[in-house]
């Protein structure tokens, strides 16, 4: 037999659980409590409780009532053969068994003893008088025999319901305890209900929650007022868009949701209590990802809904079959049963009368039993009706929504949406809380406050430095957002945001009246109407690094006052869906456009800004650029490069830029330069850039570029230079490193403004004397050729500031070096062993540049 204790574990859930139990499954815990306290008192009666007594049926008496002389209280009855039997004792006396139990056929009738022998006589006067006065009939049973009777007729006129009314009952309860609580144990189902139940918990009391709905609240008051007083009274730097998508022309600032957490509302004073500190900060950011998992877990599988479904039925079931059963037994439960156990040799009788001591109560018992189960059933119906009677497999959460106002909530589906169905039985505050865990913009506003938190004004300070171009530069990547403490620097010049795709800009950004420079790498960011105002006005410079097109912030169309627009990312030109740049006509004053990205055409768009721009720069990643007629559109160009887009001659649009005064045109598959004479038609080209292609030769028709500077031929085919490059008395520099030529011309010799000139990875093996009337020199590179000895004339270059000999075949250095008076050490690029040929006066005075800065750090 169980105990109470033993029983009642099948039915010991966790406390935690009690938010997944609704108010039916309680109630049939409850019932299955009672039922299960019915069962075990039944049987524990039933065992403590003699089980049936029973008496034999005697024969009929000869002499009846009817003739019998009314002053006779004795009379005399025909006795079976059994009934004369006599037992003798150990004394050798004669006794008779006489009957205690009343007599089932004649209880009140007097009898008087019958003796088996009329004349034995009497041992005393005593007991003589005892046999003349006892009633009832004599059976001459002992008690053994009636012990056994009453165990033969328990077995066999007892029904069998009689006796196992208690086990089933509590077997009954078992199942019904274990089919309630399965969803609860089962593997499959037990380790997401545990899991769901841990997070719902830590969700409803995490102090963010409690923020979050304070803010809200707030916030929704805050718009009351504003409703009572109109829409028209709102502030004009309030947008007022619920659109998620892209800014349009009109409107480049953020949009708005349902949300309220944006920066663009006026700022609500939240009570101190709602302010969290850090560790609860990264609790929070903790439960945001927990909870982001879990959902991706649970939403793709029903097991939990049906697996509750399943076991549903199965009580119904259970409940139905029970009652049908129990009820035809009801009855056959009696007091009074008649056996027939077959022992007449045994008892000397045929038929027993019984009684079953505990029918009246176990009647009783069983009725209370079936008007429990009744209930019991009841309730498993209208559980059946709740499962189908809406889709408990989704969950939406537009009540939640529309009272907290976050208006991103997700609906959510299968297992998660039951176990929330589930929740709201319990606590609908539980819903409301859990929800603020699934909104994004919750999620990133709590990001903004531990981002705060930790990127302080003194530690943004500390990453401030200075670029190559002196101005002040703070770079920030891979943050959930910008801190506010970003806005607090006012003399920043440059801000770089790189990898944040929640940056936003607020307001405050006016207060950085140095900001000229902006960068956003893969960084799409949204801005509120006033700091749009305050970029429009003053930024001068943007760089904008994407994968997708679409990540181009609109506002960055409307900057009008604009200079440089870099744009970094795929803009492939062949599927025009694809090339989604919006009109650059806003960009009035743009300058200087740079695009490195994939194109196979000039976009139309760009031309939108032609007629402004000075400076285009194009680097492709290797992608055939093959349309340039847009490229005439660019009247006032004066810088054109055209990188790694696969050229194989020089584009004819080019000669039409009558203001052209750069032309960079590297790492393409050019070969030949024929087309070069039509450059005498660009007057004002200075700087020709036709390095990293495949030229062989130069053609002499390039003496016609008279106005050139600049000429860069290095990581090429050439094998000679043409007497006609130092017929360009303009030139400046010339670089015609990484070649394969084997000698410079006398002709060099002419070129006296010549000031750099690169032959660095080359066959060069001796140095025309021609070479040093070129007296305006500063950078001479000569290293990786076969030269073999350095001239003594290499003193007349005073103006010589870098000499690069390294990777030649020199055995020393000439002392004529120490003429060189602006030649350092640090410009001079040779062998240790060949700087220590040098005469001591001579190292001293390369050395100059090392002590001087040494001394002054003294």
């Amino acid at each position: 037999m169980f105990t109470l204790a033993e029983v009642a574990s099948l039915n010991d859930i966790q406390p935690t659980y009690r938010i997944l139990k609704p108010w039916w499954d309680v109630f049939m815990d409850y019932l299955a409590v009672v039922m299960l306290m019915v069962a075990i008192f039944a049987g524990t009666m039933q065992l403590t409780k003699d089980q049936v007594v029973c008496l034999p049926v005697l024969p009929t008496p000869v002499s009846s009532k009817a003739h019998a002389t009314p002053g006779n209280a004795d009379v005399t009855t025909n006795i079976p053969k059994m009934e004369s039997a006599t037992d003798q004792d150990q004394d050798g006396r004669m006794t008779n068994e006489i009957s205690f139990g009343a007599s089932a056929v004649t209880p009140d009738i007097p009898l008087r003893a019958t003796y088996p022998h009329a004349d034995s006589t009497v041992p005393n006067q005593e007991t003589k008088k005892e046999k003349k006065d006892p009633t009832g009939r004599k059976t001459n049973l002992d008690f053994q025999q009636y012990v056994f009777i009453n165990q033969m007729c328990y077995h066999l006129a007892l029904p069998w319901y009689s006796k196992y009314f208690p086990y089933l009952a509590l077997i009954h309860t078992i199942i019904l305890m274990v089919s309630s609580n399965f969803w609860f144990k089962y593997p499959k189902t037990c380790s997401k209900v545990e899991h769901f139940v841990s997070i719902l918990g830590k969700c409803f009391e995490s102090p963010w929650t409690t923020k979050a709905l304070s803010e809200t609240a707030c916030e929704d008051s805050e718009e009351n007022k504003q409703r009572i007083t109109g829409a028209q009274t709102l502030p004009k730097h309030v947008s007022t868009s619920s659109d998620e998508g892209s800014p349009s022309a009109s409107t480049p600032m953020i949009n708005k949701t349902g949300f309220k957490f944006s920066a663009e509302k006026p700022v609500i004073e939240v009570p101190s209590m709602t302010i969290l500190d850090k560790k609860d900060g990264e609790q929070a950011k903790a439960l945001f990802e927990k909870v982001r998992k879990f959902r991706a877990h649970v939403e793709d599988s029903d097991l939990i809904y049906k697996l509750y479904v399943v076991q549903t039925v199965i009580k119904t079931a259970k409940f139905i079959f029970i009652l049908c059963y129990t009820a035809n037994f009801v009855n056959a439960i009696s007091f009074e049963h008649v056996c027939k156990p077959k022992v007449e040799h045994l008892t000397g009788y045929e038929v027993f009368e019984c009684t079953h001591n505990m029918a009246y109560m176990l009647k009783k018992l069983l009725i209370s039993y079936i008007s429990i189960i009744c209930v019991y059933g009841f309730i498993c119906l209208y559980t059946l009706f709740w499962l189908f009677r809406i889709p408990l497999k989704e969950y939406s959460f537009e009540k939640v929504r529309e009272e907290s106002s976050f208006s991103d909530i997700p609906d959510v589906k299968n297992d998660f949406a039951f176990l929330l169905h589930m929740v709201d039985q319990y606590d609908q505050l539980y819903s409301k809380r859990f929800g603020v865990f699934l909104s994004e913009v919750s999620e990133n506003k709590l990001r903004e406050i531990s981002l705060n938190h930790e990127w302080t004004f003194e530690k943004l300070r500390q990453h401030v430095s200075r670029n190559a171009q002196d101005k002040q530069e703070l770079h920030l990547f891979m943050l959930s957002g910008v801190p506010d403490a970003v806005f607090d620097l006012t003399d920043l010049d440059v801000l770089k945001l790189e990898l944040i795709p929640e940056a936003k800009l607020p307001a405050k950004i006016s207060q950085m009246t140095n900001l000229q420079e902006l960068h956003l790498c893969h960084c799409p960011a949204k801005v509120e109407q006033t700091a749009f105002s305050f970029l429009r006005d003053h930024l001068r410079c943007l760089h904008v690094k994407f994968t997708d097109v679409a990540e181009i912030p609109a506002w960055v169309y409307l900057l009008k006052n604009l200079r440089e627009l870099y744009l970094i990312g795929n803009l492939n030109s062949e599927n025009n869906k694809m090339i989604g740049l919006e009109s650059l006509r806003e960009l009035r004053h743009l300058k200087i456009l740079h695009v490195k990205s994939n194109l196979t055409k000039v976009p139309s768009n760009i031309t939108d800004v032609a007629p402004h721009l000075t400076k285009l720069v194009i680097h492709n990643d290797g992608t055939k650029l093959l349309v340039l007629n847009s490229l005439k559109k660019m009247m006032n160009v004066a810088e054109l490069e055209l990188q790694n887009c696969e050229l194989e001659r020089i584009p004819h649009a080019i000669f039409s830029l009558s203001n052209l005064q750069e032309l960079d045109l590297k790492s393409n598959n050019i070969r030949t330069i024929e087309e070069i004479i039509s450059f005498q038609h660009l007057k004002r080209l200075t700087c020709l850039k036709l390095w990293h292609n495949k030229i062989v030769t130069i053609p002499p028709s390039i003496t016609h570029v008279k106005n050139l500077e600049s000429l860069y031929f290095s990581n090429n085919k050439l094998e000679s230079l043409p007497v006609a490059v130092f017929s360009l008395q303009k030139l400046r520099c010339l670089d015609v490193s990484y070649n394969n030529i084997s000698m410079i011309p006398i002709e060099i010799g002419l070129l006296q403004n010549l000031q750099h000139l690169h032959i660095t990875g080359n066959k060069v093996d001796v140095l025309p004397k021609q070479l040093f009337k070129c007296v305006k020199l500063r950078t001479l590179n000569l290293g990786q050729n076969c030269i073999t000895s350095l001239p003594e004339k290499i003193g007349q270059l005073s103006q010589l500031t870098q000499l690069e000999l390294k990777g030649n075949c020199l055995d020393r250095l000439p002392a004529q070096l120490g003429q060189c008076r602006l030649l350092k050490k640090s410009g001079l690029v040779v062998e240790d062993h060949l700087f220590d040929t040098l005469p001591l006066e001579v190292k001293e005075a390369l050395n100059q540049d090392i002590n001087i800065p040494f001394a002054n750090g003294i």
